[in-house]
């Protein structure tokens, strides 16, 4: 089954060793669905463990009180789903913040795969550096058009309305 992975180097530079480039799978998570707070608090997304312990807290409570156990068992469902879901959204989102650089997002199989795919075009890339770069320009249209209509009516990618 293809998965997407995405590729993060630190900040600072975008050539980094491939020791310091993060993968991380870009999909639902089944250890994060299990155990979320434990799963957060090993990826250091404290604010998130803290926030989906609370809760899980609250919903514990609420099914030991007789009648609120469906909102309890509801709730505790609800935050294992997020995690499970979003949490490798958490981690990018965290290491974003942070200042590292989403570099590529590569669909494939395995994780091995994806890196090779990743590698090799950075050697590419790296190969390439030395030799002239091709002479590409932004020049409007002959018949004057500037590029910056809208497809069918709807918004142009310019913000414009």
């Amino acid at each position: 089954m293809t998965s997407s992975y995405i590729f993060l180097t630190p900040p600072g530079g975008t050539n980094a060793p491939a020791d310091e480039t993060r993968t991380i799978r870009d999909g639902f998570t089944f250890l994060g669905f299990l155990f979320p707070w434990p799963w957060l608090l090993v990826h250091r997304l404290w604010l998130h463990a803290v926030a989906a312990f609370l809760l899980q807290a609250v919903g514990g409570a609420l099914m030991d009180e007789p009648g609120l156990w469906p909102a309890g068992a509801a709730i505790m469902l609800g935050v294992n789903i997020l995690v499970g879901l979003e949490g490798q959204y958490f981690r990018v989102r965290s290491l974003a913040a942070k200042g590292w650089n989403e570099e590529a997002l590569i669909a494939a199989d395995t994780i091995g795969i994806a890196e090779q795919v990743y590698f090799s075009d950075r050697a590419n890339i790296a190969e390439r550096d030395g030799a002239a770069a091709p002479a590409w320009e932004n020049k409007s249209h002959p018949d004057g058009r500037h590029g910056h209509a809208t497809s069918l009516g709807l918004f142009g990618f310019d913000g414009g309305r």
